[in-house]
């Protein structure tokens, strides 16, 4: 698996690829925005760290753009306790984010849920296709739709309506989502599961009039057809 590290922070920036490298991932380092969306463009690499603060373009700005051409899994590194940088960060498409200064361990198993999550998607042999309600998943080509229309979803949003399309109609909670999904458990006023699941809300909206994913309040959210 191929990690990209974009952090104008060098001393730790070799730390944490050194690290990143010692528990099987090989690692290609990037020290501004500029550098580290040219190299994010090539496709090249199965995952990208993506520092906030950098230099030429910020953080937000890279992800922005490579959003426009790349569903590549992100995961944001934000300054601890900044919970408009994790929000933001998650609204532009990032698949998770942690907090500055992070223990290395949680960071190498963030990554692992993330290639879990991949592997899982990939090797789901039973019903390689998915539909209801005018939304279909195609396993093999890790392709979605709404009406017949392309949707372009992140590893995240696909794997959470993956996770809906297998039991519609039944309340999927957060804590499930979280912890099949992210690789995580639900942490207290954690809103990273509202935000995937709002980002799929209005991917499917510009398709389906209808509603499609119901919250369910304290509960979950649910995944609805036509009345």
């Amino acid at each position: 698996m191929k990690v990209l590290l974009i952090d104008d922070d060098i001393e730790l920036a070799s730390m944490l690829s050194e690290y990143i490298h010692s528990q099987g991932f090989e690692v290609e380092c990037a020290h501004d925005g500029e550098q580290g969306l040219a190299l994010a463009q090539e496709n090249r690499h199965d995952l990208i760290l993506l520092d906030v603060m950098l230099p030429k373009l910020d953080g937000f700005e890279v992800l922005k753009q490579l959003r426009a051409t790349s569903l590549v899994p992100v995961i944001m590194l934000t300054a601890k306790g900044d919970d408009f940088d994790r929000i933001f960060g998650l609204e532009l498409g990032a698949d998770d984010y942690i907090p500055k200064p992070f223990n290395h361990r949680e960071l190498i198993a963030r990554i692992k849920a993330i290639t879990r999550r991949i592997e899982h998607i990939n090797n789901s042999q039973p019903r390689q296709e998915l539909e209801f309600a005018n939304l279909n998943i195609c396993m093999q080509s890790r392709s979605a739709s709404a009406q017949g229309q392309t949707l372009n979803l992140t590893g995240t949003e696909f794997a959470i309506l993956h996770l809906l399309l297998q039991e519609p109609g039944a309340v999927v909670s957060k804590e499930q989502i979280s912890e099949q999904v992210l690789g995580r458990r639900l942490a207290p006023y954690d809103r990273s599961i509202d935000m995937h699941v709002s980002n799929l809300r209005k991917k499917i909206a510009e398709h389906i009039e209808n509603e499609r994913i119901r919250t369910v309040r304290g509960a979950g959210y649910v995944l609805i057809g036509d009345a």
